[in-house]
């Protein structure tokens, strides 16, 4: 692991908001990266802190992980980025929270990056932030993003101004280098989309996830 003084990121913070039925990789892998390039993560939920959200591998029960942040005492100004995990029920409950809701739209009202990935993009629907947006996401969101003034796009990372969005838990690593260049301001070779083969995604994606799911087609 990098050590902070090494690190792109020390000094950011970054907000994770989430709920029960998270997609977990999606949360555990790009925190993962996120804290190995120096960053401060916050776990963040509608539930009140120190109660548990309960994460999913696909349609199974994961892990459990304790809420550092209830999304009441939340404000955007105290952070550098949002990542919004995927896992269909995640941002369905996310969706019911005007809370959660308005902590996203405050995000995208300050101009700061926002990370969404499979199913995670749903709840930007709500926030009023896919509109007019170039974005990706599980192909079970298309029309409903489509249908909120988005432009759809089949590929594994889509960045529109300080929107990332991804389709789902192959395409991490792209994600995670798209959200580590907005929040360093480093250049890539298509300040709109950013192209890598899914083969180098699936070898990159990190031996944790491997060996939980072995052969296994997941969506989040």
């Amino acid at each position: 692991m990098q050590t902070h003084q090494d690190s792109p990121l020390q000094g950011k913070r970054i907000a994770v908001l989430m709920s029960d039925g998270v997609e977990q990789v999606e949360y555990t892998s790009p925190r993962a990266f996120l804290e190995e390039h120096g960053a401060e993560v916050v776990l963040i939920s509608p539930k009140p802190s120190g109660e548990e959200v309960q994460g999913f591998h696909h349609l199974s029960p994961g892990d459990r992980f304790r809420v550092e942040m209830d999304v009441r005492n939340a404000d955007a100004s105290d952070f550098d980025a949002l990542v919004l995990p995927g896992g269909v029920a995640n941002p369905d409950q996310l969706r019911l929270s005007q809370d959660a809701i308005s902590f996203i739209r405050n995000f995208a009202n300050e101009d700061k990056p926002i990370a969404a990935i499979c199913h995670g993009p749903w709840t930007l629907i709500d926030a009023g932030v896919a509109q007019g947006k170039r974005m990706t996401s599980w192909p079970s969101l298309r029309q409903d993003l489509r249908n909120a003034g988005a432009e759809w796009i089949d590929q594994q990372v889509v960045v529109d101004g300080r929107l990332v969005t991804s389709r789902k838990p192959d395409d991490i690593p792209a994600f995670d280098e798209a959200l580590l260049r907005e929040l360093t301001g480093a250049s890539s070779e298509d300040d709109e989309t950013i192209q890598q083969s899914e083969e180098d995604a699936k070898i990159s994606i990190g031996q944790n996830y491997i060996q939980e799911h072995p052969g296994s087609q997941q969506t989040g």
